[in-house]
């Protein structure tokens, strides 16, 4: 019973920072139809530099809300300068497709570079502003800490005021509007290029959110955030690159598997369990569970 507990609890913690990485694939993709292979990289560098706040301050706290706010300026500076340039001398062919991703592959490697350059290659740590120590649960401690729960609590909230954003407010529908269809959204007075920055920013923020949240529990370092990358993007797969709902749910998927497979059979199939389930959604639903041939879902 505790061992079940001990996975269901587990599984909405490395989901929830799952979702993070993959609602902002899925901004970035509704937004400009790439695959940002690069959040991997603006989330390592935003996380650095929460790191050095967190450092030189003493507070875990304040280096959150410097990687988050920085992880926006990353991203808008990204869209603005590097992959708006770019759509806009790719006019048409399938080169229109394949430039950007290879284009954010590229950025990637820059990025880590730099960040080495930077930081070096060394692992360091950053310490979790509550208690890593399980929860004792009927006498028995159990693999889920105070830190885990304030994850599960910071990533809730964070897509919780998404959604709002998204569904509630002008914004969100601007940014709805861009991405469907940006020459309506034009001709109505819609600033495209400017939302869909806006939207690159959201994006980068969650990565920054996520790194932050990710690192306690392990070590930062250059390629820290590419198996995170890689689960995130599985998790977009199987919901739906179109819907936020579906990013969410997605992860939340991916971690019960991963987690229930590791827990009951062997620690060896984390892989193997991730890539087995993004196969079997593939051949049943190519654009993945929650999505909808007849409309984008929000």
């Amino acid at each position: 019973m505790n061992q079940f507990i001990t996975a269901v609890l587990t599984s909405l913690s490395s989901g929830a920072i799952y979702a993070l990485m993959s609602i902002s694939l899925v901004l970035v993709w509704r937004s400009t139809r790439v695959v940002n292979f690069a959040q991997a990289g603006q989330a390592v560098l935003t996380t650095f530099i929460g790191y050095e706040v967190t450092v030189r301050s003493g507070s875990y706290w304040i280096g959150l809300i410097a990687a988050v706010i920085s992880g926006a300026v990353v991203g808008a500076i990204i869209d603005r300068f590097f992959m708006r340039p770019i759509f806009k001398r790719v006019k048409s062919g399938p080169i229109v497709m394949i430039a950007p991703v290879v284009a954010t592959l590229g950025l990637l490697g820059l990025i880590q570079a730099i960040i080495g350059f930077i930081w070096g290659f060394t692992y360091v740590s950053i310490e979790a502003p509550v208690s890593t120590d399980g929860y004792n649960l009927f006498g028995t401690v159990v693999a889920f800490s105070p830190f885990n729960l304030m994850v599960l609590v910071a990533a809730t909230i964070a897509m919780l005021l998404l959604t709002l954003l998204f569904q509630k407010t002008n914004i969100g529908l601007a940014l709805r509007a861009s991405a469907f269809s940006p020459e309506i959204a034009r001709l109505s007075g819609i600033k495209v290029d400017a939302v869909r920055t806006l939207g690159w920013a959201i994006a980068g923020a969650a990565g920054g959110l996520a790194g932050m949240l990710y690192v306690p529990g392990s070590y930062l370092h250059p390629n820290a955030m590419d198996v995170l990358l890689v689960f995130g993007f599985i998790a977009a797969v199987i919901g739906g690159l179109d819907s936020l709902f579906g990013a969410v749910a997605g992860a939340m998927i991916l971690g019960f598997a991963i987690n229930f497979a590791t827990s009951y059979i062997s620690y060896k199939l984390v892989f193997i369990t991730a890539f087995a389930l993004l196969i079997t959604v593939l051949l049943v639903k190519p654009n993945g569970i929650f999505s909808s041939s007849k409309g984008r879902k929000d």
